[in-house]
């Protein structure tokens, strides 16, 4: 892209961005970052990397990849593919709502299976990423704002069950679900703050993720480049989604924090959250309570630079 159509090779974004290019090689360029971005991301069938990171990983490698380096991929998608290719993100996009459809379901299914309960929180990472790609792919303000929410959403909520789920380890050496149980009642802060966060994944409203998701869905309803039948199912297709994150979310909790089998145990002398990790839990937790009541905290932000960039795929 750089060396393209100029004396000097430069990669200049002001320069890129007004660079047109003849259509065969938009597309290749186009799905050249698009496969980049798809294993960063990820976007399926190219997320496998993600859960088994996650489930051996340790947490702080975890808060790092759920909270900020997916996010990347998505950046890359919104700055670079949508920005610097916008004819080939207009043929794609349809692909890109469909394959994040899918991603939603398939993700949210495969997660109620797993019996580490990181790689269940990963899964989620997967299924919370199908949001983002739809945001991307309906070329709409609303949706493009709602993927830059839910980029920041899951950001803090992604990362901090991470942090969760690694303290959790480290107090009780165990990672299966089937081994856990009974354990809130030892540990009644801990199990308030990972229920809270629970809750913060599931989309409760008044938390930062159901903003999130409510602007992708309505930016999905609103986008002019669907038909009214495609986009009616997907939408469902992501309501279904929607349904199938409590479920697995919840009954993670169940396995964990309810029941007796750890309540009987002899020498149980697990520690509960103590100051610090109190102090770093709440402080994350009132961005994603403030963002969920007031969004345009983060959109005010977003929203100019949103309009700019859809200026090139509906000029006025």
């Amino acid at each position: 892209m750089g060396l393209y159509g100029s004396n000097e090779p430069g990669l200049d974004l002001e320069r890129l961005i007004n660079q047109s290019y003849p259509a065969t090689l938009e597309i290749l360029l186009y799905f050249g970052f698009l496969i980049a971005y798809a294993v960063k991301l990820p976007i399926i069938p190219l997320h496998t990397w993600l859960p088994d990171t996650h489930g051996e990983a340790h947490y702080s490698t975890c808060m790092l990849l759920a909270g900020i380096l997916l996010k990347m991929g998505a950046y890359g998608l919104i700055r670079i593919n949508m920005e610097l290719l916008p004819h080939a993100h207009y043929l794609f996009s349809p692909w890109l709502v469909i394959i994040g459809a899918i991603q939603i379901i398939y993700a949210a299914s495969t997660s109620l299976g797993q019996r580490n309960f990181k790689k269940r929180i990963a899964y989620s990472s997967v299924s919370h990423m199908g949001f983002i790609i739809i945001g991307i792919g309906s070329i709409t303000n609303i949706g493009l704002n709602g993927a830059i929410l839910q980029i920041l959403s899951h950001g803090f909520i992604g990362a901090t069950l991470f942090f969760l789920a690694g303290t959790a380890c480290d107090r009780m050496r165990l990672v299966y679900l089937e081994e856990l149980g009974g354990i809130s009642i030892l540990i009644p802060k801990f199990f308030t703050m990972f229920s809270s966060f629970s809750m913060a994944s599931l989309a409760l409203p008044g938390m930062s993720g159901f903003v999130a998701e409510l602007l992708v869905f309505f930016g999905l309803i609103t986008s002019p480049k669907f038909l009214l039948m495609p986009k009616t199912l997907i939408t469902f297709v992501m309501a279904i989604g929607m349904i199938l994150t409590p479920i697995y979310l919840l009954s993670m909790l169940r396995q964990m924090f309810y029941g007796y089998k750890l309540f009987n145990v002899p020498n149980a002398n697990f520690m509960d959250s103590g100051p610090r990790e109190l102090f770093l839990l709440i402080c994350i937790f009132l961005p994603v309570i403030g963002i969920g009541i007031y969004p345009d905290f983060v959109l005010s932000l977003s929203v100019d630079r949103v309009e700019a960039l859809l200026s090139n795929y509906y000029p006025k």
